[in-house]
This record gives C-alpha cells, structure tokens and sequence, in this order.
C-alpha cells in the first residue's frame, strides 16, 4: 500500500524506511554532482540495488541538482517502470541509460550503486587519447584500481551497454569514450566517491601533461598498494595482468617487468611527435575548459 506518497516493493516497515533513505541518499549525491560540475542540466543518472530483481533509479531529463525523492522510479531487471506511480513521477520514464546499469548489477551481484556523470576533464582526455589506467596516484591505485576507457558508442544504445559489459567485472569505475563515466560501489557514496576520484587524478593528469613530465610509482611501491588493496577486499578478478602488464607488477613471474611503451615499432623520433602532439591537445583543451596554464 502506498506510504508517504510511495509505494514500496517491499512488505515490511523496515524495509521500506531503507527506500525512503536510498531516494534520499540519491537526491543529496545528485546535488553533489551538480554542484562539482560532474553534471550539467540533465546529464547523468545514478541507481541503487533494491533486491535481486528491483532497481531505484533517477528519472530521465531531470536536472540532477533539482529533483525530490518522490521522483524517483523503481524498475525491474528488464527496466520496465513497475509499482503505483507517484504525483511527482506518474509522466516520468526511468533514465534512457537504464540498461547499462542494470547490465552492471548483472555482471556483478555484489555492486548496490551505479553512478554515471559527465566529468569535464575526464572527458576531454578520452577524446584526446590520454588514458587513466595508470599507477600514479597511491589513494586511487587503492580505492579505485585501474581506470580503463572503453571503445566509443552511442549513450543510451545497447552497443553502450556491450562496451561496459566485459570491464566492469574487473574494475569500480569506467571511462566512456567521449561520453563520461561510470563507477559502481558497495553504496551509493562508495561509487560516488570513485567518481570524484577519477575526476581528481583526470586534472593532475592534465597538469603532469602540462609540465612534460610524469614518472609512475615503481613496481616495488605499487606491489604494496596491492598489498593494501587486498587487505581491504577491493580487488577484482584478473587484475593482477593488467598490473603487471601496464604498472610492472608480476609477483606471479616473480619479477617486476618494465612497463609498456607505446607504439614500440615507431622510431624515438616518432614518440617525442606523439608525446609533443600529446601536449598541444591538452592545451587545447585546458583553454576551451577555462584553465589557463
């Protein structure tokens, strides 16, 4: 029965109380993102696992720093819009990036948020080919792990939620190319944590690319973030190679293997013209983001 002007999926009072907070947790995220610019007018959405087969979700083409918890829709594994509608979201459709949520609740049973956002230098690095799967910042290496970019596709397609599809068993945040991020946690603030830290490391990126220099943590100190990592309970299956294969983390082999070079066939010569190309694109950028430098 409706409660409060909602209409829980659950039976007990208890339960519902934990809904009526989950809309309000995802309200207060989302004024946060609005607020730090992850988000303008009605990009972004965010979700939080209900149960095994019901999803709270943002609404689509609402302003994520203007909405009321009555908004919120409830969908089911296939996304439809399920439960008595509310005065504040009976002409209200879930989120058009719905499926590529539900894809990462069904990837991973033990992922409770998703959030989705639009962080500026974030996105401008994908589109300038800089990655952020790298070992740099200790906290990140950490909390968040290795950052992969996916392939581009188009928002809100199915070809979208294939890019994510494979990546998101073995890491807690995403780039999408020239589109945003996606990170997912054990909580709403837990995944949108790893947003704000995504977007951190993004802007020291840009400032290491500015100076013309930027030296990885050595193998031997990244061994020990890992070390911290799964001590925590935050690593994921398999990333072990992509450690050693990007950071030079091999404690299977042993040893410590020199990281990759880009382009290894191309001439010394060539490398500097990319890295120099590297440096006048995320000028570039830095000025159409209104960063001076």
């Amino acid at each position: 029965m409706p409660i409060g002007g909602f209409l829980s999926v659950y039976t007990g009072c208890s339960e519902w109380n934990r809904e009526y907070a989950l809309r309000e947790e995802i309200v207060r995220i989302g004024h946060l993102m609005y607020e730090r610019g992850y988000v303008v007018a009605n990009d972004g959405n965010l979700s939080v696992r209900l149960n095994e087969s019901h999803v709270l979700c943002t609404p689509s083409g609402l302003c994520k720093g203007m909405m009321s918890p009555d908004q919120m829709i409830i969908v089911d594994m296939e996304g439809r819009k399920v439960g008595q509608a509310t005065a504040a979201n009976r002409d209200l459709v879930p989120t058009s990036e719905v499926f590529m949520h539900l894809e990462a609740y069904r990837q991973r049973p033990d992922i409770q948020a998703v959030v989705h956002a639009h962080p500026p230098i974030t996105v401008a690095l994908s589109i300038a080919g800089i990655s952020l799967a790298n070992c740099v910042l200790p906290e990140v290496i950490v909390n968040v792990g290795l950052i992969p970019t996916t392939q581009y596709a188009t928002p809100a397609s199915l070809e979208n939620v294939s890019a994510i599809r494979e990546l998101i068993v073995g890491h807690d945040g995403i780039v999408l190319q020239r589109h945003g991020v996606l990170t997912v946690g054990k909580c709403l603030l837990e995944a949108y944590m790893r947003l704000e830290a995504i977007e951190q490391i993004a802007k020291i990126t840009v400032i290491l690319e500015q100076l013309g220099r930027g030296e990885p943590l050595p193998p031997a100190q990244v061994e020990k973030l890992l070390e911290q990592r799964r001590k925590m309970g935050l690593a994921r299956p398999g990333e072990e190679v992509e450690f050693c294969r990007i950071c030079g983390v091999c404690p299977v082999q042993g040893s410590s293997a020199e990281p990759p070079r880009t382009g290894e066939s191309s001439s010394e010569t060539d490398a500097d013209a990319q890295a120099e190309l590297v440096r006048v694109v995320t000028r570039a950028v830095l000025r159409e983001l209104g960063y001076s430098g």
